[in-house]
């Protein structure tokens, strides 16, 4: 899937950078109770988790799955900490050859979990390999070709395999029907950033008041990555300010700056809806030709701008193109009516 530069450059990319991965291992929960949100995932996982360490036994299998930046990787970690096992972490792009994931298996202890990022870009020949492993802690290996080759198992040790991906309908079935723990994570509710963001904080040690948290969490699309982001870029306004205290007045005159409004939307955005209104009537238009006329690529478009777009309502895919709704009209101030 090719994506633009452009994706990189966004404050408000789901996408993790270089800048996240540096503080997001400081930020992170590393018990399920410091964890906030999620409150059906980790009620659920708490249960099983007892329950495993009752019985002495690996967790089932877990497959995690929602729009990234929602705290996947984190929730591994914390699994890992609860059940007090080693955790490896890979990707699913990164298994090339049935070789790699083999390796990686047979490097386990006992009760480990192996965590696979993406799972759903993992190649099916990898995939046949990982069915004996996730069922029946062996693996199957073929040695030798012709007439002389031979098939041999190998007996691993009993491990936790934990998915991420944010296309849960891209997995294959039968990758699907061995996990044994499911769990959606939804999108975080304002109150909930607003905590995270005062955790975060406190752990970076900036001042920032209640309105000033509720401000920033209002415009974070409703993902602990970009509130976290957004948090370090206003945290840079507040330290030339008079008092140094983010307040929602110095929030509100940050993200303004940084051209993200009341919705989170960016300047990408609204050049896409705008486009979309103004020269096509509001729709319909092909992802193809939009893709033209803003001079983005059609998967960037697809993949980056518009599932936000579509969570709040601003724009549809139908089969004949994309369609703005009255909600982004409104948003803008434009009347309806003139399309």
């Amino acid at each position: 899937m090719a994506i633009t530069d452009s994706n990189e450059e966004r404050i408000v990319s789901t996408g993790e950078t270089n800048a996240d991965t540096e503080i997001e291992y400081t930020l992170r929960p590393k018990i399920l109770s410091e964890y906030i949100g999620q409150t059906k995932a980790k009620e659920n996982l708490k249960v099983f988790i007892e329950a495993a360490k009752m019985r002495g036994e690996p967790l089932d299998h877990v497959l995690l799955y929602g729009p990234p930046g929602l705290g996947k990787t984190t929730l591994a970690g914390i699994i890992a900490n609860e059940m007090g096992v080693n955790i490896r972490i890979t990707s699913g792009p990164a298994i090339e050859k049935p070789g790699d994931l083999a390796a990686l298996l047979t490097n386990l202890s006992q009760d480990d979990i192996l965590f696979v990022d993406e799972i759903h870009r993992m190649s099916r020949s990898v995939e046949e390999i990982l069915y004996p492993a996730m069922e029946d802690y062996a693996l199957d290996i073929i040695i030798g070709k012709g007439p002389s080759a031979r098939s041999i198992r190998l007996d691993l040790p009993k491990f936790t395999l934990i998915g991420a991906t944010t296309k849960a309908g891209a997995l294959a079935a039968p990758l699907r029907d061995r996990f044994g723990v499911i769990s959606r994570l939804e999108m975080y509710k304002p109150n909930e950033l607003k905590t995270i963001i005062k955790r975060s904080a406190s752990i970076l040690n900036i001042d920032i008041d209640d309105e000033g948290a509720s401000e920033i969490a209002r415009r974070s699309r409703g993902t602990p990555r970009i509130a976290n982001r957004l948090l370090k870029r206003v945290r840079d306004f507040a330290q030339l300010s008079q008092d140094g205290v983010i307040s929602k007045e110095l929030a509100d005159h940050a993200l303004n700056k940084m051209e993200i409004d009341d919705h989170g939307l960016d300047a990408i955005d609204k050049r896409m809806l705008l486009t979309v209104i103004n020269q096509y009537g509001g729709g319909p238009v092909g992802v193809e030709t939009l893709a033209a006329t803003i001079g983005e690529e059609t998967d960037t478009i697809e993949y980056v701008y518009e599932p936000y777009l579509m969570q709040i309502g601003f724009i549809n895919r139908t089969p004949r193109g994309r369609v703005v709704t009255p909600s982004a009209y409104e948003h803008f101030g434009i009347p309806f009516g003139d399309r």
